[in-house]
């Protein structure tokens, strides 16, 4: 679909205002909303995940109350005003451990072959501010479970991905040669690659933010 078209598309079912601004870099992120028929503003939202994730571990908080913590962290960077701001993160849990994005192809290789032929959880959160304020929170939890590849699938699998497996938490983009990971999958498909859709979606159209 062209730019044209999806600036059509979001004239449509868009409200004329607010503004709608993702608080992310994440190409995906973006990508699943203006597939949507949503154009939202994107600004960076840095922030020391490593250190809120640390000391949310301290804490004792939950991996989807970190989740939601980190994508509330995200949103509040954005001042702005006439506008819904939306943050998201995700992270990734396997029998009480978070995994993070891995730094390299070793740390890459590492994770797969410790979640390799196990359950993990995608705690996907997402918070929608307005004027400084959260207006709503959400966190799904799709469940994947990789089947017992063997390691010389593993390694043809890591030389077609190269760096893209450094970007996600998982190591992997189940929207491309990830699939082959897994032998099932439950949950929404948006949520799993960052962002729970449906439910923001149906928040957004209840306020007003899009069309009902």
């Amino acid at each position: 679909m062209s730019d044209s078209s999806l600036v059509l598309i979001a004239t449509l079912l868009q409200a004329e205002s607010p503004r709608i601004v993702l608080a992310s870099q994440s190409a995906t992120r973006r990508i699943l909303l203006e597939q949507a028929g949503i154009r939202p503003e994107t600004r960076p939202a840095r922030i020391d995940e490593g250190a809120v994730r640390e000391s949310a571990r301290a804490e004792g908080l939950s991996a989807g109350d970190c989740a939601l913590l980190l994508a509330e962290l995200k949103a509040q960077r954005i001042h702005e005003p006439d506008c819904v701001v939306i943050g998201a993160d995700q992270i990734l849990e396997c029998d009480g451990v978070w995994f993070e994005k891995p730094a390299d192809r070793a740390a890459a290789r590492t994770q797969l072959l410790a979640l390799r032929g196990r359950a993990h959880v995608l705690h996907s959160a997402v918070v929608v501010m307005r004027d400084g304020q959260v207006i709503w929170r959400h966190v799904a939890r799709p469940e994947l479970t990789m089947r017992r590849f063997s390691e010389p699938f593993l390694d043809a699998y890591l030389d077609l991905e190269g760096d893209a497996v450094l970007s996600s938490v998982g190591a992997y983009r189940l929207e491309g040669p990830g699939i082959h990971l897994f032998e099932r999958v439950t949950g929404e498909h948006a949520a799993i690659l960052g962002l729970p859709l449906l439910p923001l979606l149906g928040f957004l159209r209840q306020h007003g933010v899009l069309l009902a």
